[in-house]
């Protein structure tokens, strides 16, 4: 008789310095307690998420893999082995859930090619928390990651996404790196239609947290400062 297999365990974590229970059910600290087979994308800022959880649970006893955008798809399978032996895997992601907009979709899939149980706990996602709050159409929408760079590509994907939240009553989010933020918006508002609606939701759960949503041209009298600051960004027509 085979033995039982362990199971991978999806881990959300804050989405920024908040003490992880004020954001995070009991339900992932019983989880960060029994486990010590982890899969992060870095493992210094795993380890505090993991001590700030449980203070007490042993560092040295920590069994750590890393996964990025550099990882070569071929190591995922081995970095699952525990759970062959019986053991739990945990994957913790860099901010919110492991696997949304986030290199942990891939150990899912090779879980799930091993036959192995997936297990996704409740935490922050930016992207639903952002939705909630936007007020706009939560019945059809669509993350689109980074936009381009070059300002002129930039310029042509926002009307695309405004034209296909038009055509198909289609909310478009999307993120910039934080230091670009400002100068996002400020595209934003020289490209898209005066009646398009924007939603920027910087800080989610932060105490500095803001969301706001008006049209573009309300937008253009609108003073707020974006850099530096974690901000899903969604459009819609």
């Amino acid at each position: 008789m085979e033995a039982p297999k362990g199971n991978v365990y999806l881990i959300p974590c804050t989405l920024g310095e908040t003490p992880p229970l004020e954001v995070l059910p009991l339900l992932v600290k019983k989880a960060v307690e029994h486990i010590d087979h982890y899969i992060v994308e870095h493992e210094k800022t795993a380890r505090r998420f993991i001590k700030s959880i449980v203070p007490r649970k042993s560092q040295p006893d920590l069994r750590i893999s890393m996964i990025n955008k550099f990882t070569d798809p071929l190591e995922i399978p081995e970095m699952l082995s525990p759970c062959l032996e019986g053991l739990d895997v945990g994957v913790i992601s860099d901010a919110g859930c492991p696997g949304i907009a986030d290199p942990g979709a891939l150990v899912v899939q090779s879980a799930h090619r091993q036959g192995i149980k997936v297990v996704p706990l409740v935490g922050p996602s930016s992207l639903l928390l952002g939705m909630m709050a936007s007020g706009f159409n939560g019945q059809n929408f669509a993350f689109n990651g980074y936009l381009p760079i070059d300002k002129q590509e930039r310029k042509k994907a926002l009307k695309r996404l405004e034209k296909r939240s038009q055509e198909e009553a289609q909310s478009q989010l999307f993120i910039e790196t934080p230091y670009r933020n400002n100068q996002l918006l400020e595209s934003m508002m020289s490209v898209l239609h005066p009646d398009t609606q924007i939603c920027v939701a910087c800080d989610i759960t932060l105490p500095s947290e803001y969301i706001k949503t008006a049209t573009v041209s309300e937008w253009a009298k609108i003073k707020v400062d974006l850099n530096k600051r974690p901000t899903l960004f969604i459009l819609q027509k």
